[in-house]
């Protein structure tokens, strides 16, 4: 083990270490054989999408990201803990993602993310609350701070590598978001999946249609609390969530387009399928414009 892997491991093992005692990190160990084999440079662009789910907030909760390297290759990584909060999962999804990489790449790292929290953490309050020494604007105690300075130690070891934060909204139709909520779901619910590591082309996942670039909401910082829901919890205010109209979920595979009234519905006919599309569509009008970007005609 070189003494960079070993850096990151200590600084994990006391953030994560027995999750009784620290951030509740359980399941698929980052340093398990297989996973430090898999560690590699990132030398190009690198997409992580990252996801935490808690049932109760505080409860049972479950982090998940997926890691596709420059390599070719996709890394599924995801763990849980019995008593946590979505804040502390989000956190620790996009910790244990970036942790992955080594430092010294020439491109950059896009990381999609449907936690504000996150985001305005790690590029905004994050500065003021160490000038502070740890106290928030109303001189509390900023909450999750152990995570949060093994987040930004990550971002560091990283320079000069870029992060560029990217928010995508939740349950929106994007492949690598969904399948992020549905591991971290599945082990809050202490059921596990089966995580997936191997070359990008094999993979069940669509990762070629990422988000387009989205403004944070307005509202207060908040994760999600439950799947399908917006809440706060013990260390935070909930976001808003914004209104939405009938639900359909497109899904096109072998050239079938076809419409869903559920997720569940659509996710059957997709997944495993490495070549199939899918979107959940609000109005008539973004179903007209996700059809002209899969290069079919409202008619079809």
């Amino acid at each position: 083990m070189s003494f960079s892997d070993f850096a990151i491991k200590s600084s994990l093992d006391f953030i994560f270490g027995d999750i009784a005692d620290q951030a509740g990190i359980i399941g698929h160990s980052l340093y398990s054989p297989q996973r430090v084999s898999i560690m590699v440079t990132a030398s190009k662009s690198t997409v992580i999408f990252t996801d935490g789910a808690c049932s109760g907030n505080p409860g049972p909760g479950g982090w998940a990201a997926i890691v596709a390297l420059p390599n070719g290759t996709v890394h599924e990584l995801g763990g849980g803990n019995k008593e946590t909060t979505n804040n502390r999962m989000e956190l620790a999804a996009t910790i244990r993602g970036l942790a992955m990489l080594e430092p010294g790449g020439d491109g950059p790292i896009a990381l999609y993310t449907d936690s504000k929290y996150v985001i305005q953490g790690i590029t905004q309050w994050i500065f003021g609350w160490r000038t502070r020494g740890w106290k928030s604007a109303e001189g509390k105690d900023v909450a999750n701070r152990d995570l949060w300075e093994e987040l930004l130690r990550q971002v560091t070891r990283l320079k000069p590598t870029t992060i560029d934060w990217k928010y995508v909204r939740g349950h929106a139709g994007f492949a690598g978001n969904e399948r992020c909520d549905e591991i971290a779901v599945a082990f809050s619910k202490n059921k596990p999946e089966n995580l997936y590591v191997g070359p990008i082309d094999g993979y069940f996942v669509d990762l070629t249609h990422l988000p387009v670039e989205e403004p944070l909401p307005e509202g207060k910082s908040g994760s999600r609390g439950s799947r399908g829901s917006k809440s706060g919890d013990s260390y935070g205010s909930g976001a808003k969530s914004a209104p939405s109209g009938p639900v359909t979920y497109l899904s096109y595979l072998n050239g079938v387009l076809k419409r869903h009234k559920t997720w569940p519905e659509c996710e059957k006919q997709v997944k495993g399928q490495s070549n199939a599309k899918f979107k959940k569509v609000k109005s008539p009008q973004e179903e007209r414009e996700t059809l002209a970007s899969w290069g079919l005609s409202a008619d079809a």
